[in-house]
């Protein structure tokens, strides 16, 4: 009886061995997939804030190259010339902003004037 007995617990013991490995690499398997979907929409927030940057600062210059020919009447110039000015403050936002040129650390900014 006992045999039995012994056999019946090594067998549940067995079974409940392997749904555990089930449980544990689906487990995994899970924590592998969110780790992969997270890189992802860190990757979409850093290309949203990117672009963002970029469009703003050309918007930006198109408006004040517009106020400005408005204003002053030099109507085509300002606005080309301040757009193109947009567009090169775009462009080193968003470089900063990837770490590909770092910003002048506050003691250089002293020392320089």
């Amino acid at each position: 009886m006992t045999d039995n007995r012994d056999d019946g617990l090594e067998a549940r013991r067995k079974r409940l061995d392997a749904e555990l490995a089930d449980i544990r690499k689906a487990a995994h398997d899970e924590k592998a997939s969110e780790s992969s979907a997270e890189a992802s929409r860190k990757g979409y927030a850093m290309a949203m804030k990117l672009s963002s940057e970029f469009i703003a600062a050309i918007i930006v210059g198109a408006l004040l190259g517009y106020l400005f020919d408005r204003f002053v009447g030099t109507a085509p110039w300002g606005m080309i010339v301040l757009l193109l000015l947009g567009f090169c403050a775009g462009i080193l936002n968003v470089l900063r902003s990837a770490g590909m040129v770092a910003t002048p650390h506050p003691v250089d900014k002293k020392n320089e004037t």
